[in-house]
C-alpha cells in the first residue's frame, strides 16, 4: 500500500470540514480523520458532524510532519526499511550521477541490508570522503572504442 503524507496547501484555512470532507480533500478513510481527532485535532465543539477549522488542521499536518522528519548526519544516508538515518555498512557507498552537479549515494544499510540512499551534490561528496569511502563508476566502454572488432560483424 502507497503511504501519503496528505498535503496542508489543499486546505482552505477560512473554512470549516467536517470528517468525510477532509477524508474526501485527501483521498483517505474517513477513520485515519478520525484518529487524528484522538490524537489532537481540535475540533469546534463536541457535537455532530464533527467540524474542524482549515487553519487548525493546517497546524496540526505541519505539526506531525516536522515530529516525524529525521535529517542525517555527516556521513549517514536514510533506511526506507529501518526508517532511520544509518551509518552505510563497511563505511562503503557508490556515487551515482543524475546530473553534472547532482547525484545519489547508494550503499548497504547494516541492519536490514537493504539500499539506502542520499541525494548529494558534487561539492558535499569531499566532505562525505573524510567518512566514508565512496566508489565512482566508470563508463561503459563503446563498441567503437575497443580494440578488438565485434564477433558479430559482418566487415
Amino acid at each position: 500500500m502507497k503511504r501519503r503524507h496528505p498535503n496542508h496547501r489543499l486546505v482552505k484555512i477560512h473554512r470549516s470540514y467536517t470528517v468525510e470532507e477532509i477524508a474526501k480533500l485527501f483521498g483517505i478513510h474517513k477513520n485515519t480523520v478520525r484518529r487524528w481527532v484522538k490524537e489532537g485535532l481540535a475540533t469546534i465543539d463536541d457535537k455532530r458532524p464533527l467540524l474542524i477549522l482549515g487553519h487548525v488542521l493546517v497546524a496540526f499536518l505541519q505539526a506531525r510532519r516536522v515530529k516525524n522528519k529525521q535529517t542525517c548526519k555527516l556521513g549517514e544516508l536514510y533506511c526506507v526499511r529501518c526508517r532511520a538515518p544509518r551509518s552505510p555498512a563497511g563505511d562503503m557507498a557508490e556515487y551515482s550521477p543524475i546530473t553534472e552537479k547532482f547525484g545519489n549515494l547508494i550503499a548497504i544499510c547494516p541492519d536490514c541490508n537493504s539500499l539506502m540512499n542520499r541525494h548529494v551534490s558534487m561539492t558535499q561528496i569531499e566532505e562525505f570522503r573524510g567518512k566514508m569511502d565512496i566508489s565512482f563508476p566508470e563508463a561503459l566502454q563503446h563498441l567503437i572504442e575497443s580494440a578488438r572488432p565485434s564477433v558479430n560483424s559482418d566487415l
